[in-house]
């Protein structure tokens, strides 16, 4: 009999509290130099596919790109990854320190 294991990161996960980034600066800055955060939700004027990288960021965390309100994508993104590429376009991207959960 095979039995079902689900990752912490398959749960269904509600955030209250977040930051929203997006102007240019917030977005570039995202979670670097920080020693604890909460969540920062990216939002952008249309889909795009651009890299995103943990260079000064001393936490692992969990990005999760959405398009059009619903997940595309999901990824562990740990500590100094020099480019984490979604797997397609996005509109909206969360970050989540894995303290926060």
């Amino acid at each position: 009999m095979k039995k079902k294991v689900k990752s912490k990161f398959e749960k269904e996960i509600i955030i209250k509290d977040y930051e929203i980034c997006s102007s240019f600066f917030s977005k570039t800055r995202g979670l670097m130099f920080r020693k604890k955060s909460k969540p920062l939700l990216f939002l952008f004027d249309e889909p795009t596919r651009i890299p995103i990288h943990s260079f000064f960021v001393r936490f692992p965390f969990i990005a999760v790109w959405f398009l059009n309100g619903k997940p595309v994508d999901k990824m562990l993104v740990m500590p100094w990854r020099f480019s984490v590429v979604p797997r397609t376009q996005f509109d909206m991207l969360l970050e989540i320190p894995t303290e926060f959960l």
